[in-house]
């Protein structure tokens, strides 16, 4: 596009806006060009790091989880490009699927960096620090599996051939699976950890339940054409996506924590208190979301089997 191409250009987007293209222009002539550290915003996003102990490894855990926080948010970035969109065609969902995937592959990889990038006695002392606060606690996870999955695939295991669908959405949040974390079982009572992390997010989850109620990975599946249902490479796509969150991504996270929890004591719980073995581990609660796609015996092994057994069809 030559130069009287562009004013053309701009001249006609304006207008369309009801703006004057002769002061956007103007402005332009007084404009800073921009900067590399001004647009990723290097100074604020350097200066969210701040400890609560003087452990040098404290410094890696907030950062790691800083990372994982804004992963999260592009994953739900690209959810988002697949729900929002009209008659989706079939390579343009799977196009997303697998970007998604790979940030998940990305995250099960950087594991390495909490297991062996950490001093055990360090992150024994400051974990202390942290209670009750808990990676549990991240809503923008809780909204990634929403939005991945019909609600009933999250209810926790024990209750989800008998839970009554017809229920609110409340009663739904509930009895998600991982509320199993946020009671004492003892006593029945919630947790510091799920009364502080309902206290600033129920509401909002709650509504993103209804939000993605329709528009959720598996339900968009479901609805596209029967024919489109049947692309080997959707379904490859799909279920690359169900085994590398819910049990590559999940089992290295397991890994990991094993070997700072378990190091040196018996049953030692999370900081927010929850019993994490059974929380965690995929093969009692068999998070799937999309579990038409799996054939029984997978589904029977779930979290089970080698990380990379499951075959493409």
């Amino acid at each position: 596009m030559n130069r009287q191409e562009l004013l053309e250009a701009i001249d006609k987007k304006y207008k369309a806006m009801g703006q004057d293209p002769d002061v956007h222009l103007s402005g332009l002539l007084h404009a800073e060009p921009i900067t590399y550290w001004d647009f990723i915003q290097v100074d604020a996003l350097l200066g969210l790091q701040i400890q609560r102990t003087q452990l040098p490894d404290e410094m890696v855990f907030i950062m790691y989880h800083q990372i994982n926080e804004l992963l999260f948010k592009m994953i739900l970035w690209e959810i988002d490009q697949i729900s929002y969109s009209e008659d989706i065609e079939v390579k343009k969902f799977e196009m997303h699927l697998m970007r998604i995937s790979r940030y998940f592959d990305m995250l099960s990889n950087s594991f390495d960096i909490m297991a062996e990038g950490m001093e055990v006695d360090q992150y024994m002392k400051f974990r202390d620090t942290l209670t009750p606060a808990s990676g549990f606690q991240s809503a923008q996870y809780r909204k990634i599996e929403i939005a991945s999955t019909e609600l009933i695939n999250l209810i926790d295991y024990r209750y989800r051939k008998t839970i009554d669908r017809s229920k609110p959405y409340e009663f739904a949040y509930k009895n998600m699976y991982w509320q199993v974390a946020g009671v004492d079982h003892k006593t029945g009572k919630k947790n510091k950890l799920m009364i502080n992390f309902e206290a600033k997010y129920k509401k909002e989850l709650i509504q993103w339940m209804k939000e993605y109620n329709t528009i959720n990975l598996w339900t968009t599946f479901k609805q596209l054409p029967k024919e489109d249902q049947k692309n080997v490479k959707l379904i490859n796509a799909m279920r690359h996506y169900d085994h590398t969150v819910n049990i590559n991504w999940v089992m290295h996270h397991y890994d990991a924590a094993a070997k700072y929890l378990d190091h040196g004591k018996v049953n030692a719980k999370a900081t927010g208190g929850s019993d994490w073995h059974k929380y965690m581990h995929p093969k009692y609660q068999k998070r799937i979301f999309f579990p038409e796609l799996w054939s029984d015996e997978e589904i029977d092994n779930w979290g089970i089997t080698n990380l990379d057994g499951y075959k493409k069809k």
